[in-house]
């Protein structure tokens, strides 16, 4: 049996449906209903990553954990809720699989537990500074702590390992996920310009192969950088008119004038959830333009990336085929 909480998400739905398409037995862990993975076979516990007892129960009689529930934010620790499922549910769901003798749980983590600030215009690896100055987004903070509470249950006999995808975009992206929505929108032409700097962006195709292969033969208790290809936000606007064949927008606001926008802009996301806003966490990662390394991945999971043009036709497809365009 394999386990895979945080199911109803992006990442989560592309590979509940890998393993579903390979015969495997799949239980998703979430408290929102994995309503794709669940039409095609997957079983669904509604339940919540910092409670011990009920991961334990979960858990009890799987092969592997793949832990993938997180709350991703741009707007700050959302009153210490990114904070408390991040880095306490990381805890709880390494703790659990410990106790219950789980063969392998996959830890997938983020990009964003290296300190891609610090490290803008230099190559970023898995030996690069992690995120854990107090200046950084509590999001980034907490993908590098949940990380450490990981490792200190390796410490104690669990074997686990993580995996750092970049930016991730393409199909199954039911909510869709703040870049699919940025996407979107483009296509209909709702965004009169992008912003400056870009971000490398990885295929959501690419990240379930390599949770897959780091189940298989990732080492215990290492990082696996998953990129892709690092492309501006004005290259995705021009893929996105190459596939929709209409004038989408090509103009980049420069940054400072972002930047001079980013405290309202913030305050509006934080009230209203609206993915587009260009918060002040938003455009410090897209500025930071990152240079990922993804060697590792490559050489030990057989990591390799897919073109990018082919990853944002992808999710168009998919848009067109659910009507969301």
């Amino acid at each position: 049996m394999i386990i895979v909480t945080g199911g109803a998400g992006h990442i989560g739905t592309n590979l509940a449906l890998d393993l579903l398409a390979s015969s495997e037995s799949v239980t998703i862990v979430d408290l929102r209903d994995p309503i794709t993975a669940r039409q095609h076979g997957a079983r669904w516990i509604n339940a919540d990553v910092r409670d011990l007892a009920a991961m334990r129960e979960a858990f009890d009689g799987a092969d592997t954990v793949y832990h993938l529930a997180a709350v991703i934010s741009v707007v700050g620790g959302l009153g210490g809720r990114v904070e408390s499922v991040n880095v306490l549910g990381s805890r709880v769901v390494a703790d659990a699989a410990r106790v219950v003798g789980v063969g392998r749980l996959v830890h997938c983590s983020s990009v964003h537990a290296y300190d891609i600030e610090a490290g803008a215009g230099q190559m970023i690896d898995e030996a690069s500074q992690r995120s854990v100055r107090g200046a950084l987004p509590a999001y980034d903070r907490s993908k590098a702590a949940g990380e450490d509470e990981v490792r200190r249950v390796i410490d104690r006999g669990l074997d686990a390992v993580m995996v750092n995808p970049t930016g991730v975009i393409g199909r199954v992206d039911e909510a869709p996920s703040r870049m699919g929505a940025v996407l979107r929108a483009l296509w209909r032409r709702r965004m009169a310009a992008v912003v400056a700097g870009g971000f490398d962006w990885v295929d959501v195709v690419d990240v379930v192969a390599a949770l897959r292969a780091a189940a298989e033969r990732g080492r215990t208790g290492e990082n696996y950088l998953v990129a892709g290809h690092r492309r501006s936000m004005r290259d995705l606007a021009v893929m996105a008119a190459e596939c929709s064949g209409v004038a989408v927008t090509r103009r980049a606001a420069p940054m400072w004038s972002a930047r001079l926008c980013a405290p309202v802009a913030t305050a509006i996301a934080r009230r209203t959830g609206n993915p587009l806003m260009p918060t002040t966490e938003a455009l410090a990662a897209v500025a930071s333009f990152p240079v990922i390394n993804h060697a590792k991945a490559t050489a030990e999971l057989g990591h390799a990336p897919r073109p990018i043009e082919a990853t944002i036709a992808d999710l168009y497809g998919y848009f067109r085929e659910r009507g969301t365009l």
